[in-house]
């Protein structure tokens, strides 16, 4: 079969569709300094078809490193600021009377584009956070009784702050299982502020991004392929045993009321297939799984209050099981 071009250019067979998503790092970096497992796992969730919660302070970029992932592989991106006003409407759609015909016509929301930025997801209430639901999981949204399919690629990737708790709505663990990754932003080094700073001084403008060099290297053609690719990434008996032991021991932890459901051990098993590939090979091995279990796990268990208090994390529980189950040889 012939490689597939996008209008890019960008064809679409598995060898150059590796290079062009490596080519990612580097063309993101003009914008983003610094944030390279992110833009990883930005990437891992594209290729699994999930989404992605950010969780970090304000201004460490986390808005732009969307927006800049969206300009390097040319799609479609739409930012919605979640208030506690804002209506489940706001963001699927909603009918319109037209006067004009006397009829009502579907009017499409921001969910309808390949990148949705969700900023601050954790301000609206359950209801508008709800809406969402239908969209990440069946890729679809829902309208009068009419489904209308959402465009692919599609991710949400969402974002949270870690340290304001006061007029926000948690997610509830239902909604938190819809998340492929999360993944967690730092503060950057001395260095690389340094280097945003020194940026910043030299006229760079986070409005623009063309402007600071980002192009598109890769197209949806060369993410069709890449799935395609990981798809056939092999997985031995050893290795899918080692995820479910790896699961099944979060929800005999001590420390935790709820462990990695079998939802979040086929999560597990998808990311590690998409780092294998990512990372040049067509087989998994544990690496890969150990690679992938923070992010892919974190926010599926939760916390018994009393190990909250001793300062126990949902890192450091899946850090000692990691520890702790048997690695396959």
């Amino acid at each position: 079969m012939d490689p597939t071009t996008d209008d890019a250019g960008n064809t679409g067979d598995a060898g150059t569709a590796r290079a062009s998503l490596e080519a990612l790092r580097t063309e993101i970096a003009k914008a983003v300094v610094g944030q390279d497992p992110a833009v990883t796992g930005l990437v891992v969730a594209l290729l699994c078809r999930g989404h992605v919660l950010l969780e970090g302070v304000p201004g460490v970029a986390k808005t732009l490193l969307v927006r800049a992932l969206a300009s390097a592989l040319e799609l479609d991106t739409k930012r919605v600021q979640f208030t506690p006003d804002l209506m489940p409407s706001d963001v699927t759609g909603s009918l319109v009377y037209d006067t004009r015909t006397a009829e009502f016509s579907f009017q499409p929301g921001p969910v309808f584009t390949n990148l949705l930025l969700a900023d601050e997801i954790n301000r609206t209430p359950p209801k508008t956070q709800s809406s969402l639901l239908e969209a990440m999981e069946e890729r679809q949204v829902t309208v009068d009784g009419t489904p209308r399919p959402l465009p692919d690629p599609f991710l949400v990737a969402a974002t949270q702050n870690p340290v304001e708790y006061e007029g926000t709505y948690p997610l509830p663990e239902a909604q938190l299982d819809r998340f492929l990754l999360k993944l967690t932003i730092p503060l950057p080094s001395r260095q690389d502020e340094i280097d945003v700073l020194t940026r910043h001084a030299s006229g760079f403008n986070p409005r623009d991004l063309r402007a600071a060099g980002v192009r598109p290297v890769a197209g949806p053609a060369d993410l069709e392929a890449a799935r395609a690719a990981v798809a056939k990434t092999t997985v031995s008996p050893e290795i899918t045993a080692y995820v479910v032991d790896i699961c099944r021991a979060t929800r005999e932890s001590p420390s935790l009321t709820l462990g990695v459901s079998p939802r979040g051990a086929t999560a597990l098993l998808a990311t590690s297939r998409a780092w294998a590939w990512l990372t040049g090979r067509d087989y998994v091995q544990p690496d890969d799984v150990k690679a992938l279990a923070l992010p892919t796990l974190r926010h599926r268990i939760q916390l018994r209050p009393e190990a909250e208090m001793e300062g126990v994390t949902a890192d450091s529980v899946i850090n000692a099981i990691l520890a702790h189950v048997p690695v396959p040889r």
